[in-house]
């Protein structure tokens, strides 16, 4: 392998998912009053209630050629959703960080068009992250309740981010992939990204054999591209090998053109450091020519929040 393509001192990388916070200046209540600990997807997370903000991304990176940043709305209270992507845009003329944002609305709340007409008077708003209801595990069934990928409600207010040229940004935990499958072949004219390399959070051979049914169905649909992120398991497990399966497997699925490097800081520093998770990507792409890897690392995210 070209001994540059893993020099962080020389491949450009546009970490496509991280936060920020500052728990003065807004209400979020995940990290505030209303803490899950072990009701958290990957347990306790203590360390993560503290401000984060661009000294600290920036202290995380040190040594990589970080050229662009996505920030991707951070839970903050529900009521205050604009105001989140204003203190982002402040944010960013004093510190040059973030790049691009992707804010929060609800599909099913009834000021939605007024929400996100308000998103996009902000010139860094490139898509929308809003979280469909899911099951807490698989085997529960929580299908045409209200809030989830079949209710017609919250279809219509996804339909919405076509008309303002938005992106969305799709978290759902691996059980419910092929459910998202569906939704995005029904939307063909708005670009989708899954979170978190599809939170394959079961590493059992058959958790991994549903993780990659579902993401085969995914990636069928043309207007879908993976984060390969937050590999993180509960209670900061870090599983390098089955990571570096799952990190392949993705890219088999998806293909180099439809992939992206994200860190998913802070929380991704509940299981590990930004050097492991880069090495781990890195590691990945070892077989892949020098085109795909500028592409996973920094092109395709370019591209597709429109850098």
């Amino acid at each position: 392998m070209n001994p540059d393509r893993r020099d962080p001192r020389t491949l450009e990388v546009i970490d496509a998912h991280h936060h920020c916070w500052d728990l003065s200046q807004g209400n979020y209540p995940w990290l505030q009053q209303d803490y899950l600990g072990e009701q958290f997807f990957l347990g306790p997370y203590e360390q993560l209630r503290r401000n984060y903000l661009p000294d600290d991304y920036r202290a995380d990176t040190e040594g990589y050629r970080i050229v662009g940043t996505v920030h991707i709305e951070a839970e903050r209270s529900r009521t205050q959703q604009v105001e989140e992507t204003r203190w982002l845009h402040q944010l960013r003329e004093r510190t040059g960080l973030p790049t691009v944002l992707v804010p929060h609305v609800s599909f099913t709340q009834p000021d939605l068009i007024e929400v996100l007409t308000a998103h996009t008077a902000f010139a860094h708003v490139r898509g929308i992250r809003s979280k469909p209801v899911t099951a807490s595990a698989p085997g529960i069934s929580v299908q045409g309740q209200p809030g989830t990928l079949q209710d017609p409600a919250w279809l219509e207010g996804l339909s919405q981010l076509e008309n303002f040229g938005l992106s969305w940004d799709l978290r759902v935990p691996f059980w419910h992939l092929l459910e998202a499958a569906d939704v995005a072949k029904q939307f063909p004219g708005i670009r989708i990204i899954l979170n978190h390399t599809g939170l394959p959070l079961d590493r059992s051979e058959e958790g991994l054999a549903a993780w990659r049914e579902g993401m085969e169905a995914l990636a069928d649909a043309p207007n879908v591209y993976v984060k390969l992120s937050e590999l993180g398991l509960r209670g900061g497990r870090w599983d390098p090998v089955s990571n570096r399966q799952v990190l392949r497997d993705a890219l088999s699925i998806f293909g180099s053109e439809r992939a992206v490097f994200a860190s998913n800081l802070p929380v991704s520093g509940l299981s590990a450091r930004f050097e492991t998770l880069f090495a781990g990507v890195l590691d990945a792409v070892s077989d892949l020519d020098q085109v795909a890897v500028d592409n996973i690392f920094a092109n395709n995210a370019r591209a597709f929040y429109r850098m």
